[in-house]
């Protein structure tokens, strides 16, 4: 006879089916978790779904097999439903970077577990326990609570765990196992006194999705922090790229100015000093920089090109606006590629203009320069250290690099930094 009472198992078992289905596709399909994580979490939803498959087999077939049959659906439903729990002991040990096969702790677990199956199979032989009734019904003994207390004996062993082990976990992971075994506390507790088994079922699913939504959080952080820094070691290793000719013919220019003007290869040697410096520790900078230590920066080692390249390279400054923070080495890097692509026997005198100005919502700087110019169309052209200095707008400022470029027409660049 279908009763209120059978419609509501009913669908508690498919509920917590379908959640352990999704858990299951979601923790296969998903990347970024870890790969331990991911074997617990298939492990764990496999065990709610085959569970959640017995209890409903349990269900329908109750009015056509006989009573062996169905205390044999019975031991394995209890079997999978306990299964859980030294789970969540091992994993919870993971995540605290213990040692799961020499813990005591996990070995503890796996004794009440032990006394659960032992008190499990003596069903079997025994209806002190719980018996099935000739008419097919599910009957507690008067020793039933004896079977819940090693289950509950392991849910307590990993709450003082948990809280004992929460300095060793995130803040997120330390909710993420109280509310994984807060419900499941809960209904076992109250299985002592009535049977709530479809509730063990839903709880011990919708802790683990629960769960398993604030661990992905999680590690989803993690990879973005990761991707982050690789990005930002990236950036560092671009604006840090030295050309190797550079520093020796910077080198070779101050000796050979020596005998010939002592004092300017002082200033050289200053110059060139704080041009190194600049570029050394700027990985120590990953944040933003006032625009006069960059402008700084650049006329260090403009000073130094323009001893080096006498006659050949001029430059003109119009910063009357000097009040705003940039990327390190923004501006110094686009005057180098100007000098790079424009300077060369071959060509007339380089004249570079550096501009600032403040506008309606940020801050512009603009970079002239009159060499030979390139074709920003074409992505052969080689201009990377300009896109590199793009990216590294974008992601620590919010800011923006535009080129504008003609064969034989010199080359403007415009860096936009917001308010």
């Amino acid at each position: 006879m279908i009763t209120w009472y059978t419609i509501f198992n009913y669908s508690i078992i498919s509920a917590a089916l379908m959640l352990a289905i999704l858990g299951l596709w979601f923790t296969a399909i998903i990347p970024v978790i870890d790969r331990l994580s991911k074997k617990f979490f298939l492990a764990y939803f496999a065990v709610i779904m085959l569970c959640s498959l017995v209890s409903l087999a349990d269900m329908f077939l109750y009015l056509y097999v006989d009573v062996t049959v169905m205390i044999i659906f019975g031991f394995f439903e209890s079997l999978l439903l306990s299964l859980p729990l030294p789970m969540l002991t091992a994993y919870l040990l993971h995540c605290c970077r213990k040692v799961i096969k020499r813990s005591p702790v996990m070995r503890i677990a796996n004794c009440f577990w032990v006394a659960f199956l032992l008190l499990l199979i003596s069903t079997f032989f025994t209806k002190y326990i719980y018996y099935i009734t000739p008419n097919e019904q599910f009957m507690r003994g008067k020793w039933f609570p004896i079977l819940i207390i090693p289950m509950n004996a392991i849910m307590l062993l990993n709450f003082v765990c948990l809280i004992r082990w929460r300095k060793l976990l995130s803040r997120k992971y330390y909710f993420a196992f109280i509310t994984a075994l807060s419900p499941l506390a809960v209904s076992l507790l109250v299985h002592i006194f009535v049977d709530v088994t479809a509730l063990i079922d839903i709880s011990t699913v919708l802790s683990a999705i629960s769960m398993f939504g604030l661990i992905m959080s999680e590690q989803i952080e993690q990879n973005l922090r990761q991707q982050q820094e690789i990005a930002r070691q990236q950036a560092s290793i671009n604006v840090l790229q030295m050309r190797p000719h550079f520093i020796c013919n910077t080198m070779m220019s101050i000796y050979y100015l020596i005998p010939q003007d002592a004092q300017k290869a002082q200033q050289v040697t200053l110059d060139f000093t704080t041009y190194l410096r600049n570029n050394f520790t700027a990985i120590a900078k990953p944040d933003t920089i006032p625009f006069e230590e960059e402008l700084a920066h650049t006329k260090a080692f403009l000073s130094v090109e323009m001893v080096r390249h006498e006659g050949a390279l001029f430059v003109d400054y119009d910063t009357p606006h000097t009040d705003f923070r940039l990327p390190p080495l923004t501006l110094q890097p686009i005057v180098e590629n100007a000098v790079i692509h424009g300077v060369s026997p071959d060509l007339k005198a380089l004249h570079i203009s550096i501009h600032t100005k403040k506008t309606d919502d940020g801050s512009e700087i603009t970079v002239k320069d009159t060499g030979e110019g390139f074709d920003t169309i074409n992505k052969d052209t080689p201009h990377t250290a300009l896109e590199n200095i793009r990216q590294r707008l974008h992601d620590q400022c919010g800011g923006s690099l535009n080129i504008s470029s003609h064969k034989n027409g010199g080359t403007t660049v415009t860096v936009f930094i917001p308010e």
